[in-house]
């Protein structure tokens, strides 16, 4: 732990008398945009791995470190009692380890086990609705996918694939509807109760919905790109622009 404990110091000598005035100014506030996008780095750096995956990991550790330093000036608590609680909760929560020593447990028993004993833990004790704990600042896709899999759990969701397919184009027909009123207000509530449903069927497919998306974004991207290699992107024809991404549709590598 040599290295962490010089990473410990260093944030000090930022944020102490004599340090970086930048550093010395920021609070838990301020470092919200940081740490979203440190979090968004580390995860595009995930698929690359390596040393770029290094960097980033070393970039979110300093933003926890940081934090846990504003937290030890204000008399709350510091990076030694973050790193206690963690070492507490994953032994709590791993009695199969550290306790029982059940090596047949299989994965679906250690998830419900951990869920049994998060509801007993403190931090935990206010929480009256079964869709409690979600974070408020997860992204909405993910957020969607949360909340429908936390109702699941206490028996309220759909028997069948079917039903939420039929659910998707109740959602559809609602949707046309409110946009054929012209009524801007229904119709973003519509477009919302579409895009829950298909959250909703994407769970039951077993894909990730976030996952199914960037997948899309990436594909538009490269079809994007090589459109705009063979054209004048803004000069052309809507139909020459068509005639080059039905190319890049057709190729394999796109």
């Amino acid at each position: 732990m040599k290295e962490f404990d010089r990473l410990v110091e260093i944030i000090k000598i930022l944020r102490g008398e004599g340090g970086c005035p930048w550093d010395r100014e920021q609070t838990l506030e301020t470092l919200k945009p940081c740490l979203m996008e440190e979090t968004c780095e580390v995860l595009e750096a995930m698929d690359k791995g390596g040393d770029e995956l290094k960097g980033e990991l070393g970039d979110l550790l300093m933003n926890v470190v940081f934090q846990a330093d504003i937290c030890e000036d204000e008399g709350k608590f510091n990076i030694e009692d973050v790193a206690r609680g963690i070492n507490e909760k994953m032994i709590r929560r791993h009695p199969h380890v550290f306790k029982e020593k059940d090596s047949g447990i299989t994965s679906d028993e250690v998830l419900v086990n951990w869920e049994e004993i998060k509801k007993s833990e403190k931090e935990h004790e206010n929480r009256k609705s079964a869709l409690d704990g979600v974070p408020i600042y997860l992204p909405a896709l993910a957020k969607a996918e949360k909340i429908q899999k936390k109702a699941a759990k206490v028996g309220f969701d759909w028997d069948n694939i079917a039903d939420v397919i039929a659910k998707v184009e109740e959602e559809l027909g609602e949707l046309k509807e409110a946009m054929d009123k012209k009524d801007s207000e229904n119709t973003k509530e519509e477009l919302g109760d579409l895009l829950f449903a298909i959250v909703n069927l994407s769970r039951f497919l077993k894909v990730n919905s976030t996952d199914a998306l960037e997948q899309t974004i990436k594909k538009f991207d490269k079809r994007f790109r090589y459109v705009e290699e063979r054209c004048d992107i803004e000069k052309a024809s809507l139909e020459e622009m068509e005639k080059f991404w039905n190319e890049a549709k057709n190729r394999v590598d796109i």
